[in-house]
């Protein structure tokens, strides 16, 4: 109990969790929508030069975050994000391997309800939103717990951009008190199992659609 309100009183640990909270969700509800909608594009809507676009797509996979860093944070400061959380979360929306991974859930979709839809005189929008959506909670559940986990962890790019204590993520607060000359150790594994648990909740309350989500599962 000593080390949890050493770490509160001393290390602002309630507004660094906010933090941490608020650009998670943002990032898990702008990704999961983007991504979403690119790999419903990329199956849905077939085109002569859908394939290379997707392949390149998948090809920036490869390119390692660190030769990113320079031009984004240019992009960063050009748009006087540098030091404010959506600096941190609008790099991280866009995700390939959730776009890839949407499509490939997609690709188990029934084509023929979204014909049916079209028909019907449903526009694409509502098709998406209305019909699409909401028989994918599985494959949306697995994304937002990538998406969560991916965010919450996030290091390097925050290190890079949040420079004032008070928009510091928890991640950022760890890291800090553990690269002190006389670190406490107390405190440092206080705040990993404080970072910890809102990974654990998450995971564990969606952990039945994560799997179905995984195995490319839709449900009817």
């Amino acid at each position: 109990m000593n080390n949890l309100k050493n770490l509160w009183e001393n290390y602002n640990l309630g507004t660094v969790l906010l933090n941490s909270t608020k650009i998670s969700l943002f990032v898990v509800l702008f990704s999961i929508v983007v991504s979403s909608m690119a790999g419903y594009g990329f199956e849905i809507y077939a085109s002569r030069s859908r394939n290379r676009v997707y392949s390149a797509l998948l090809l920036t996979m490869m390119i390692p975050f660190a030769a990113l860093m320079v031009p984004l944070f240019r992009l960063m400061y050009f748009f006087n994000l540098i030091d404010s959380h959506w600096g941190v979360i609008l790099p991280m929306i866009p995700s390939v391997f959730l776009t890839f991974f949407f499509r490939q859930s997609f690709k188990q979709y029934p084509k023929e309800i979204i014909m049916a839809a079209r028909v019907d005189g449903a526009n694409e929008l509502r098709i998406f939103f209305s019909i699409v959506l909401p028989s994918m909670k599985s494959a949306y559940a697995a994304a937002a717990i990538y998406a969560f986990m991916t965010s919450w962890n996030a290091y390097l790019w925050p290190l890079v951009i949040i420079q004032s204590e008070q928009n510091k993520t928890i991640v950022l607060l760890i890291s800090s008190i553990a690269s002190g000359y006389t670190p406490d150790f107390g405190v440092v594994m206080m705040a990993v199992v404080i970072a910890t648990l809102p990974m654990l909740i998450v995971f564990f309350a969606l952990q039945k659609q994560f799997v179905q989500g995984v195995l490319g599962s839709v449900k009817q």
